[in-house]
This record gives structure tokens, C-alpha cells and sequence, in this order.
């Protein structure tokens, strides 16, 4: 880690650093940086990985938010002056984990030193820093097929507003329960009787009734791991508006255990909403283990929310750490006890994908739909593909 010798230039230092996080979108205001100077007093500076985890225990609120810290402070305290040089992550060597989940720079880290760089004054024609136009926001640039990994600032909260104005319906599909209708294709005999006696006996009209029709239940299951809490986080904000337009949505998270985060998702304000489920989720940008995660949503939940044929949607990249064990059992279960099952991959975004994994491969076969899920435009194609009317009538509905 290259400081400057004199204790004095720490703090301008640190202060310089909690800016560069801020315009990444971390919310770290001075109260933090006078207690990170507060903490390095205590803890002390000698050595790297120390400095690193202190800073982090002070600017740090949630686990999303690390990968992100760990990019800028492998930049920032390399070199200061320079950072915004960087466009791939330094070779660092220490005992400080290495993340390999994100071979270039963050887009939001990246404006933010740009940002940096215009507000410094001007340096030296020999120390001047040519940045590539490439990483930096384009106005011009279509939203819709933007990948969110590579969203800066501005762009993902413009993807947050278009995902808050969607408006998301499931189909409507008949029940086992009948009301009065007076079109409908069958008599009602007890409803026939209780006119004819209001009436005298006399006559006997004829009541109607047709099949009850109402949407089915949506069930979210969401991949919250290392190299999924990107992708989660904004299809959190789309489940957020099914939540809105839909009566019947329950959602779960899981990385190395299940956790039921429909409450939370409840609140009527999209970032409180968020904010209770991060706080919530204890695995967040963790392990992945699919398989026993799915064991125990069959085991506690399916009967509870399947009943009705629910539609079930599985983001994740099908990558479990477990190597698949007793993952195709679980998927088939799974399967056979909702109406639809709908994978959302954001691998899928690739032209090369191949579906090597042992993960991928047990999951495929018990899946009616596999989608991307990394950008607005497939947000919307799923929206569509929930639209469309299922492939199978609910009273011969495969799990009852």
C-alpha cells in the first residue's frame, strides 16, 4: 500500500477515498470518515490487510456492497493520483481476498473517478491521465439492451424508474369455485330453487354459473450469491413492482440457506423495501448451494404456496458449489408441484453459453422456460412469457 510518509496526509487521504465510494453510490458521509481515522488510530497502519478490514468495517453497511469497496481500494490506495488510469483490476499480491467474479471495472467506479479527475485541479501536462471514453455515461446509448453489471449511476437508477412504471399482470385461468353469472355454460340448482321459493313456487327460473377465474401465484426464488447479488438485486426491484400489480407474490432468497423475504418486499418504497431485505438476508454475495436450498423450500413451503398452480420463477446462474448433488431430484419435485417453471439465467447473455456444468445440466431438463435475465429487454420478455396463458388447464393440472 503506497501512503505518503507524513501521518498528516492519511486523513486527506481517507477523505479522498470515502469521496471516490460515495460517487460509486456508497452512502458514506464525513460521520465515516471521522470514525474510520478514529478506527486506524486504534488499529493501526502497519499493516495492509489490517488497514483494508478496518476501512471496510466502518464503510461498510451491506454485504452487496463489498465487491464494490474491493475494487476502489485495490485502485485508490495503489495509487492515489493515478487511479483513474486503471481499467482492470492490479495485480495485488497479500493476504487481502481477491475477488475474480469481475475481470474489469466497475461502470459506477469508473464514472466516479472520472468524476474525480474533472474535480482535482489541473495537473501537470506530464501527469495528466487520458481516460477511455468507453467506461463513461453515453446519454445516447440504449437503455434497454445495457447489461446492468456494466449500468453506471445514472443509468441504473433510469433501469430502476422504467422497471417501477412496468406494469405486470398474470393471466387470469379458472378455479375449482363457481359465481353466479349470467351467461355462464352451467345451471346452478341451488340458486334456481332459492329464486323459485322467493318468488312462490310458481315458476323456476334458471341461475347461471361459470368456473371463478383468478391469476395464480407468483413464487420468486432468488439466487443472492457472489456472482448473482448484482443481477438479484435489480430483478428484486422488478419482483417490487409484481408486488405492486399482482395479489398473490411470495419471494425467497438462497445462497447457503433459504430465506423468505415476501414481508419485506411488501413496503410501498422500493429502497426501504430493498433496505429490509439486505438486512434481512444473512448469505448475501456468499456460497451457493442450490440444491439443499430447494430441498427445504420443498419440504416447508411447496404445499403452502403450490396449491393453487403457481408460477415459479428461478433466477441464478446454476452454478452450486455442492457439484449438483441431489439437484435434478429437487428440480423435478419442484417441477412437477407448480404450473410453470420458469429459469432466468444471466449467462444466458453470451452467444458461446454452453451448458457444461454439472449444475446446468441437472436443472434444464425440469424447466418449461429459459431466459436471460441482465437487462431491461429481458425483463420485458419475461413479462411477455408470463402473459402468455400456461400450457396446461388447471383442472388437469400435473401435481394434483
Amino acid at each position: 500500500m503506497q501512503t505518503n510518509q507524513s501521518a498528516g496526509r492519511l486523513a486527506e487521504n481517507v477523505m479522498h477515498f470515502a469521496r471516490l465510494l460515495r460517487g460509486a453510490g456508497l452512502p458514506v458521509g464525513p460521520d465515516r470518515v471521522i470514525d474510520a481515522l478514529d478506527a486506524l488510530h486504534i488499529a493501526g497502519i502497519e499493516r495492509r490487510d489490517d488497514f483494508y478490514w478496518t476501512l471496510a468495517s466502518v464503510f461498510l453497511g451491506r454485504r452487496d456492497q463489498f465487491d464494490l469497496y474491493d475494487q476502489a481500494f485495490r485502485i485508490f490506495w495503489r495509487d492515489p493520483r493515478h487511479a483513474a488510469r486503471v481499467r482492470h483490476f492490479p495485480e495485488v499480491r497479500g493476504r487481502i481476498p481477491r475477488s475474480s467474479r469481475e475481470p474489469e471495472l466497475s461502470a459506477r467506479l469508473t464514472q466516479a473517478l472520472a468524476a474525480q479527475r474533472h474535480a482535482s485541479p489541473a495537473a501537470p501536462a506530464a501527469d495528466r491521465i487520458e481516460f477511455d471514453a468507453s467506461f463513461t455515461f453515453s446519454a445516447r446509448e440504449s437503455l434497454r439492451t445495457l447489461d446492468f453489471e456494466s449500468m453506471t449511476n445514472e443509468e441504473l437508477a433510469a433501469a430502476r424508474a422504467a422497471v417501477a412504471r412496468l406494469r405486470l399482470q398474470l393471466p387470469e385461468l379458472p378455479t375449482r369455485r363457481h359465481v353466479p353469472d349470467l351467461r355462464g355454460a352451467r345451471i346452478d340448482p341451488r340458486a334456481s330453487l332459492h329464486a323459485s321459493l322467493r318468488g312462490g313456487g310458481a315458476t323456476i327460473p334458471l341461475c347461471r354459473r361459470s368456473l371463478k377465474r383468478r391469476a395464480p401465484p407468483l413464487v420468486a426464488l432468488a439466487d443472492v450469491s457472489g456472482s448473482m447479488s448484482r443481477y438479484t438485486r435489480m430483478f428484486l426491484h422488478f419482483l417490487h413492482a409484481m408486488a405492486r400489480d399482482c395479489e398473490r407474490v411470495s419471494v425467497f432468497t438462497f445462497g447457503t440457506r433459504l430465506t423468505n423475504v415476501t414481508r419485506q418486499l411488501r413496503h410501498r418504497d422500493v429502497d426501504a423495501a430493498l433496505a429490509q431485505v439486505s438486512r434481512a438476508v444473512k448469505d448475501w454475495s456468499g456460497g451457493t448451494r442450490i440444491g439443499a436450498c430447494l430441498r427445504e423450500f420443498n419440504f416447508n413451503w411447496s404445499r403452502r404456496l403450490h396449491g393453487q398452480g403457481a408460477v415459479v420463477l428461478l433466477i441464478s446462474d446454476g452454478l452450486d458449489r455442492e457439484s449438483a448433488e441431489g439437484l435434478a431430484r429437487q428440480m423435478e419435485r419442484l417441477h412437477k408441484s407448480c404450473r410453470r417453471l420458469i429459469w432466468l439465467n444471466p449467462l444466458l447473455r453470451y452467444q458461446e453459453f454452453e451448458a457444461k456444468p454439472a449444475g446446468i445440466r441437472a436443472m434444464l431438463p425440469h424447466v418449461d422456460a429459459f431466459l436471460p435475465v441482465h437487462n431491461l429487454r429481458s425483463l420485458a420478455e419475461l413479462a411477455a412469457a408470463l402473459a402468455q396463458q400456461t400450457r396446461t388447464n388447471f383442472l388437469n393440472h400435473k401435481g394434483h
